[in-house]
């Protein structure tokens, strides 16, 4: 089993504010997508910024065979949302935005307005492999690094605003981080050895960042310590990233002011992670994949053709 996540970067039917301006550019840009996991060839593939359902299933009318499809109904002020593109039929689990009771409004602008529920749902899906049981898959997309200011503005008045709306960035990933870890911990009701888990996604900040490592539960026993191949009490409620089975030269997802990032993760519970047969970027067997650098203006990739981001896999055997 192929399991992926893909950031696909403004998944717009064209005419709109956010997407391609004309057919042209629309058909490009699906191409472009669809070669990808055609090659690609996933089981079962996480997506985000689909701004337009419609898009995404014309996107699946271009793959071969019939792609089983499941959206979040949550999106954010863009109208993105994050979904899955499946092989074989899915039931959908969860679709939540929902923060945890005990968590109080996290502040997200100068005016002290707060929010109390994450940007976009979270989409937990079942989907059986045969003679594998059941999968249990939740996609997500956290807050982005990537700031924006009043009025529209991706430039800060000062290096002050700049500070103040990087932290309430960062409290707002770090609540949705904290809101997905609650889905997680359902999805898992304490079994990690007997269930198969995974949750994936842009998680828009890397490996050993605070928000990424909520996500993982009790700590140790992470893939390459000595305590990853001894078990403990641990195993029933933590989630592994993959990323340290991914090849160092392939380890990233984004190129991001001329700098690699590995952004979009692939989390699994303790009986998926021990039967990891390979991990990587890009499309398997073909090394480092080839990406734009992006800056902090995102509209200026406004129609561009395949994606900003490269997919994030893993392959699980038997």
């Amino acid at each position: 089993m192929l399991l992926g996540t893909w950031n696909l970067e403004n998944l717009y039917r064209p005419g709109g504010p956010y997407g391609p301006e004309d057919e042209a550019a629309y058909e490009v840009k699906l191409a472009a997508l669809a070669a990808v996991i055609t090659e690609f060839d996933p089981t079962l593939l996480g997506v985000q910024e689909v701004g337009d359902p419609e898009a995404l299933k014309d996107l699946a009318g271009m793959l071969d065979d019939d792609w089983q499809l499941a959206l979040s109904e949550h999106t954010d002020s863009r109208g993105t949302r994050v979904g899955f593109l499946s092989r074989t039929a899915v039931t959908v689990l969860a679709d939540t935005t929902a923060f945890p009771a005990e968590l109080r409004p996290v502040q997200v602008d100068d005016s002290g307005a707060t929010v109390t529920r994450a940007g976009r749902g979270f989409l937990a899906v079942e989907v059986v492999e045969a003679g594998d049981g059941p999968l249990r898959v939740a996609v997500c997309h956290l807050k982005s690094k990537l700031l924006s200011y009043p009025n529209d503005r991706f430039q800060p008045r000062d290096e002050g605003e700049r500070a103040r709306y990087g932290a309430y960035a960062l409290y707002r990933r770090a609540a949705e981080a904290t809101a997905l870890r609650a889905l997680a911990d359902e999805l898992l009701d304490g079994d990690g050895q007997g269930r198969g888990v995974a949750v994936l996604g842009d998680l828009n900040d890397e490996v050993q960042a605070a928000t990424t490592q909520i996500l993982l539960g009790p700590p140790g026993s992470e893939i390459g310590t000595p305590g990853y191949e001894k078990a403990d009490k641990g195993d029933a409620t933590r989630l592994w990233d993959v990323a340290p089975l991914i090849p160092p030269g392939q380890r990233y997802s984004r190129v991001n002011s001329g700098r690699r990032e590995l952004i979009d993760h692939v989390l699994l519970s303790h009986r998926l992670v021990h039967r990891v047969t390979a991990a990587g970027t890009g499309l398997p067997g073909e090394g480092p994949p080839g990406l734009p650098s992006v800056g902090p203006d995102p509209a200026e990739r406004r129609g561009a053709p395949g994606s900003d981001h490269a997919p994030v896999w893993v392959r699980i055997g038997g």
